[in-house]
Parts: structure tokens; sequence; C-alpha cells
């Protein structure tokens, strides 16, 4: 399947040959999501607290993505990044395009996912990105590093991770 968009100097092209989970529920999948470790786009630098909610949208066929993270540290400015996104037809709910603004989308494969549907690992084809994400706020470096072992099997690179400080009080949210 290939997938492109573009202009001149911006292109987001992939040709999705990575393999997904066989099959997600999407009713499950939804809400929130708290990002443990990864490889970042140059939004998400320095990043704590980040957190991705998922909304449905029965009427439009498409997800409401929340992200929110604190900058710099846990007290950090609050910054907000909402996205839409599409499930890939086909894909028995495991490929998604995701767009942060208009004209860009880019491929959200969901590659590895727990069956209590507690964390989930995605990626991108290229493999340039990763994120693992929890149902809980924090995962200890155990329980990240067990889903690195899983993606090392799947040949999915884990090379320069980051770990996202997610410290919590009645301060912040």
């Amino acid at each position: 399947m290939l997938t492109c968009l573009g202009f001149q100097t911006l292109t987001a092209c992939s040709t999705v040959s990575f393999p997904t989970v066989p099959s997600v529920d999407l009713a499950r999948y939804m809400g929130t999501w708290y990002v443990s470790a990864g490889r970042f786009t140059m939004f998400e630098k320095n990043v704590n607290n980040a957190v991705e909610i998922y909304h449905y949208d029965e009427k439009t066929k498409t997800i409401e993505v929340d992200f929110s993270y604190r900058k710099g540290s846990p007290e950090g400015k609050e910054k907000k990044m909402p996205q839409k996104a599409w499930v890939v037809e086909g894909s028995q709910n495991a490929h998604w395009l995701v767009s942060p603004f208009w004209p860009l989308k880019f491929d959200y494969l969901i590659i590895a996912l727990a069956e209590d549907y507690s964390w989930v690992a995605v990626g991108v084809p290229h493999q340039k990105y990763l994120w693992i994400m929890h149902r809980k706020k924090q995962a200890s470096r155990e329980e990240i590093n067990a889903i690195l072992d899983h993606l090392k099997t799947l040949h999915y690179n884990t090379d320069a991770i980051e770990y996202v400080p997610q410290k919590w009080n009645d301060n912040v949210r």
C-alpha cells in the first residue's frame, strides 16, 4: 500500500511494509494512553507527562487525538497538539493515518499490543519513530524494556530510546 502526500518541500510518503498486529478492537483502544518511551519527532523533544487521548467519532468515522504534555518538566507549561486520524480500510484497525495539520498525514502502525490493552507500541514503516504507551501513568523501566525486547523479536529498531518522565501530583493534571 502506498500513502503519499506532499508539496515540493514537504512530503510524507511510505510503502507500508512493516507488519502490524492482526487486529485492534477500536472501542477498547480508545481512551487515555500515557507515553512511556520511544523515538520521537522534533515536536516531542523534552516532554514530560505526555498523554494521548483517543476518541472515535462515529458520525465522521475519524479518531480525535488529544496529545498533551508538559514542556521541560512535570510542572512546565502544558502544550496541546490536537490531531485527527483515520483507520486505513482493510487494516483491521491496526493501521491509521494521523494528521497533525492539513495536508500532512502520517502512518501510525500498531505493531505490538498487550492482550489486555494495557500497553501498545506504535511505529512507522521506516522505523524512524516509535511510541510505547501504557494505560497507567507510570510504567517501570523493566516493563518498558520487556516491550523493547519483544519489539526486537519483531525486528523493529529499538535504538536511541528516550524515556518520558511521568511525574504526577495534585497540581498537575
